[in-house]
């Protein structure tokens, strides 16, 4: 027991410096961007990409996750390397005029745009990506429905306390001090401080025990150390190292493209369940993040009438100044209820059920928007927004709770997923178990006997020449008998992207015609309303099959909810 704790702190403990990392490394985005001369409609197109690469690749991420095969397990090596694209964003967004005036002294303003842009981009989409491997690690450590609510309960409590400590840290005045004064300024230290968290937290998954899967195909259990973490890169000794890297990258780049259409039809077949739970969950992040992206306009021009493009010193710059301060005070005690509301999870549910509590959620968000909509209080609205708290920590624990519920019981909850089969004759089992490998490569030696490439068969002289059979090897991905988690995770985490991305195109457009930030929230109360509806039609439990289903006593299917 004191061991599953330890190693659910440490997967956590990542999750907390991610969450660092995303609310305090963005914050500076915006300021960055126009003070570098960028126009306000490109860096709001800036802002947009992260999202935008986020759903292209994020299922591809978890589709490979499921199938991956190596020493150190399934969701590490894509946590690792996603990992890497945050630290280099963080390393290049505080320097990057420094940068450009080294690599183009002539014309630097241009490159430095570029590269806070690019860097800007990089660590929006690594970030945002990296939480559906960490959220999948949690579920293969956690599969059971009680312990797994357990474990996105102390989830959403650390990426609750990893918001609090990100926003705070910009709300802090560093100019002074002598750190700052040496690298460059408040944001050079705020990212290096971030720098040294995100480290900090990072090596914590080295010590993870996760599955671990050898030639044979075995599964083992392994705690690994540091001295452990590197591993081949080419296993063929015979040739040259380069050839081999090359024979590498292109059979990735294969692999990649091969597993377009495979992650095309697995996503078409979505079970129905999640497919309810997926819209549910969508309307609800998009009630909660029109007001969370443009609650501090919302304050500084709606409640304190400041003016944003105003000469630094005005009275119109300080009202909106004081209005987006206030702003931050509201989204750091939002923070705080849903540390709090994290804490009371697993008790709620257990008193009220699965089903009271998300309902609940977004009926107080519909309620705290529509509040806002029509207050002029400052004190009413920063209260309304303290409350949505307990929405952000229901979002961040239940969706994840039922995935896992689904995936405990298969053949119940899934039962549906032939449903909808490409062919005649076809079924959903038969298009989720195509090899990811391209048919040359498994019906065909094309390298010499014994090469052992990332994605090759494995050919002996004893092998028939008509039947290849390829063995399960480190690093390789192998076709998949049936849904993965990580995969599924990934349709789940696309609801939070496409949160994001919807919004910022249509409410900017809403807002100019009716001319009033209200617009904002009231659009907020909408989609809040939205989400009630679609939560209805939710699968919380084993009986509500049945409910739906009206079959109590013969095994349940889901033939009734196909949309």
């Amino acid at each position: 027991m004191q061991g599953r704790v330890c190693q659910l702190l440490l997967v956590n403990a990542l999750t907390c410096g991610l969450e660092v990392c995303m609310a305090a490394g963005t914050f500076y985005i915006p300021p960055l961007l126009l003070q570098a001369g960028m126009e306000e409609r490109y860096m709001t197109m800036v802002l947009g990409v992260g999202p935008v690469l986020g759903l292209i690749f994020v299922p591809m991420i978890g589709l490979y996750s499921d199938s991956w095969r190596g020493r150190f397990g399934r969701r590490r090596p894509f946590i690792w390397l996603l990992c890497v694209g945050i630290l280099l964003g963080l390393q290049v967004m505080p320097q990057a005029s420094h940068l450009a005036a080294l690599l183009y002294p002539q014309h630097p303003r241009w490159l430095e745009r570029v590269l806070l842009a690019g860097s800007a981009c990089l660590l929006e989409f690594s970030g945002q990506a990296c939480f559906t491997p960490l959220e999948a690690l949690i579920s293969d450590q956690f599969p059971g429905e009680e312990e797994s609510r357990r474990a996105f309960s102390v989830y959403s409590l650390m990426i609750s306390l990893g918001g609090c400590l990100g926003y705070l840290l910009p709300a802090l005045d560093w100019s002074h001090a002598p750190t700052a004064a040496y690298l460059g300024g408040q944001e050079a230290f705020i990212y290096a401080l971030l720098t040294l968290i995100f480290l900090t937290c990072l090596l914590s998954t080295v010590f993870i025990s996760e599955e671990r899967y050898t030639r044979g195909g075995e599964t083992t259990r392994k705690d690994v150390s540091v001295s452990s973490t590197l591993s081949r890169y080419c296993a063929h000794s015979l040739l040259p190292q380069p050839h081999c890297v090359r024979l590498a990258v292109g059979r990735s780049v294969s692999l990649c493209v091969s597993a377009l259409p495979r992650m095309y039809s697995v996503c078409m077949h979505v079970p129905a369940v999640i497919r309810r739970l997926f819209v549910a969950e969508l309307f609800s992040w998009m009630a909660l993040m029109s007001f969370m992206l443009f609650y501090t306009d919302f304050m500084g021009v709606g409640l304190y009438r400041g003016v944003p493009n105003a000469t630094p010193g005005t009275q119109e710059r300080l009202r909106y100044d004081e209005g987006v301060r206030m702003a931050s005070v509201g989204l750091f005690l939002q923070c705080l209820t849903s540390v709090v509301c994290s804490i009371l999870m697993e008790r709620w549910i257990v008193l009220l059920g699965t089903r009271a509590v998300y309902v609940s959620s977004v009926v107080l968000l519909a309620l705290a928007t529509a509040v806002m909509s029509f207050s002029t209080s400052v004190v009413m609205v920063t209260v309304m927004a303290a409350a949505t708290g307990y929405t952000f920590c229901v979002l961040q624990v239940l969706p994840y709770t039922l995935l896992c519920l689904y995936h405990s019981d298969r053949q119940v909850f899934f039962s549906s997923s032939k449903s909808r089969p490409s062919h005649p004759g076809d079924s959903d089992d038969h298009i989720h178990s195509k090899p990811l490998l391209p048919p040359d490569s498994v019906h065909g030696n094309r390298y010499p006997e014994g090469v052992n490439l990332p994605g090759a068969p494995i050919l002996s002289s004893s092998t028939s020449p008509h039947v290849s059979l390829p063995l399960e090897r480190e690093g390789e991905p192998i076709p998949l008998p049936q849904r993965g988690m990580c995969l599924d995770m990934a349709i789940l985490d696309s609801a939070y992207l496409l949160s994001q991305v919807l919004p910022a195109l249509c409410l900017g457009s809403i807002v100019q015609q009716s001319h009033s930030v209200s617009a904002y929230m009231a659009s907020a109360c909408s989609l809040s309303i939205m989400a009630m509806l679609c939560s209805t039609g939710v699968i919380f439990t084993r009986s509500d099959l049945h409910k739906l289903t009206g079959s109590k006593d013969s095994a349940p299917t889901l033939t009734g909810l196909k949309s």
